[in-house]
């Protein structure tokens, strides 16, 4: 709503050019009263802290897509990796009938988990050190740009679910 208020400002002028800004500074101030909310359940729960801690030492998760994690997903560290990503909806399901073979796609699962992940994803997709190399095979393999992003988002949930059970944090392999 934010962006649809930035957009209208260009647009208007007069008292439509003053609602849109004190609506603008209303929207702000709401998601800043959320935000301290959210940092006050962070503070007042120590688990939850060493798991926001945990899940922002990967590349490309911020505070919003660890927040999110944390809040909406409470299974992380408990399922495996296939189960994590059918239940965040990244999980590729097969359109096959008969001999015939379609292409995969996502589908169900729960959106605020695979918007969060998309976002981490394309940020960690361009970090020359975490999975641009990931990124860029795929790329070369001729996998659409999208494919790439929501299988990038799909390894950073594996990822996020075995640092939230081992209770360890990322590190590089490579």
């Amino acid at each position: 709503m934010r962006q649809q208020e930035r957009t209208r400002l260009h647009e208007t002028e007069g008292i439509e050019r003053d609602s849109a800004e004190s609506h603008m500074a209303w929207l702000d101030a709401e998601v800043a009263r959320i935000e301290m909310a959210c940092r006050d359940v962070l503070k007042a729960e120590k688990t939850l802290q060493e798991q926001e801690a945990r899940l922002r030492s990967i590349p490309g998760i911020g505070p919003v897509a660890a927040l999110t994690l944390i809040a909406h997903m409470p299974e992380l560290g408990n399922r495996s990796a296939k189960a994590i990503a059918a239940l965040a909806g990244l999980a590729p399901f097969n359109v096959d009938s008969g001999t015939s073979r379609g292409k995969r796609h996502i589908r169900g699962g729960r959106k605020r988990i695979r918007d969060a992940l998309y976002m981490a994803a394309l940020t960690a997709s361009r970090m020359p050190r975490a999975f641009k190399s990931h990124a860029d095979q795929m790329k070369e393999a001729g996998k659409p740009f999208k494919l790439v992003i929501i299988a990038l988002a799909r390894k950073l949930l594996a990822i996020a679910n075995a640092i939230i059970r081992d209770k360890t944090t990322f590190r590089r392999t490579t």
